[in-house]
């Protein structure tokens, strides 16, 4: 099981809350922008090397 930590929350997308940080694994990212989605998911050529998605479509880059 991934132990994640959440920082300060600062919004909501889609019911769920965006954190501005998350720390998992040993890796700190910082919230940076959604992803486009439609209804087949979130294509992932949209990330940057340093981006991870988390869901519901949230992309956050290595701090």
């Amino acid at each position: 099981m991934i132990q994640r930590q959440y920082g300060p929350k600062i919004g909501s997308h889609l019911g769920k809350p965006i954190y501005s940080t998350i720390e998992a694994e040993g890796h700190k990212y910082v919230f940076d922008r959604l992803a486009e989605c439609d209804r087949d998911g979130c294509p992932l050529q949209q990330l940057q090397k340093n981006e991870v998605l988390f869901q519901p479509g949230l992309i956050y880059r290595a701090a």
